[in-house]
């Protein structure tokens, strides 16, 4: 297991060295984030206007539910092709732009689209299953679901991106990528979530805690301290949803090439690579 750690923290350095080479791999989540805001807006203001759930959920809220499930997977899915699809290149020593990245999600786009399906379709059940009004059993069991449900589709967007199969082939190349790399895909995952999670709590803290003590000589103060920490929890989710994709993409190519990548021997990171 001490090797697992050694790995999966070798792989989020060489990942997180890939990105400050390429800050422009950030855009993508960024775009991401943008578009999914689109897609809300798109549905939060039919729902409303037209009370669709006033009177419960029935047939036409599970319907309504899974079109906006559909399209904001569809929509998150397809930026993170994109952003692995650049990732690759990187990886294997080239220079990425937007276009590079946005052209290799393009040419997936059926799969995505089968696949945004298949995890919109999944996503409702357990969102069902983790339903406040369930009791606190049925709730738990659907937690577990859904990180077992991330674990399993981590690497779905790398294989996408790099072999031509369909959503369904790529579901079962992923969990099969999963018994070969279960330990550094839960220790990445988890370390990457966690020590985000730490440094923005550290952040809102220190933001409320200087916002304060601002207030107490300018509301103005106050509010432009609040706006910088807020841009920095901001940009502290874009980096940790770009460091994600790369190590998903790093993480694929260790496990199928059991070798490191041209942008990682540069790094002096062979060992993270080497094959079990």
């Amino acid at each position: 297991m001490f090797e697992k750690f050694s790995r999966s923290w070798a792989l989020v350095k060489a990942s997180a060295g890939v990105l400050r080479s390429d800050k422009e791999l950030m855009l993508f989540p960024v775009l991401s984030s943008l578009a999914t805001l689109v897609v809300l807006a798109t549905f939060l203001v039919p729902m409303f206007a037209l009370r669709l759930f006033e009177n419960g959920v029935g047939v036409g809220g599970i319907v309504f539910g899974f079109l906006f499930y559909f399209c904001q997977y569809s929509v998150i899915i397809f930026f993170n092709c994109a952003l692995v699809g650049a990732a690759m290149i990187r990886l294997d020593g080239g220079d990425p732009t937007l276009r590079d990245g946005f052209d290799a999600a393009k040419s997936r786009l059926p799969a995505i689209l089968g696949y945004a399906a298949i995890a919109a379709t999944v996503g409702l059940i357990l969102q069902s299953l983790k339903d406040r009004d369930n009791n606190f059993i049925v709730r738990m069991i659907g937690s577990g679901l859904g990180a077992a449900w991330t674990l399993a589709t981590f690497m779905v967007v790398p294989v996408l991106v790099s072999q031509n199969v369909g959503p369904i082939d790529a579901l079962k190349r992923s969990i099969g990528l999963l018994k070969q790399t279960w330990g550094e895909n839960a220790i990445g995952n988890v370390g990457i979530g966690a020590a985000f999670g730490l440094i923005m709590f550290l952040v809102i803290a220190a933001g409320v805690g200087l916002s304060f003590l601002a207030a107490q000589a300018s509301v103005g103060l106050a509010i432009a301290v609040g706006a910088v920490f807020l841009v920095a929890v901001l940009l502290l989710g874009v980096y940790q949803a770009a460091l994600s994709g790369i190590y998903s993409a790093a993480l694929y190519r260790y496990a199928t090439e059991g070798e490191a990548p041209a942008a990682f021997r540069a790094l002096e990171l062979q060992t993270a690579f080497k094959a079990k």
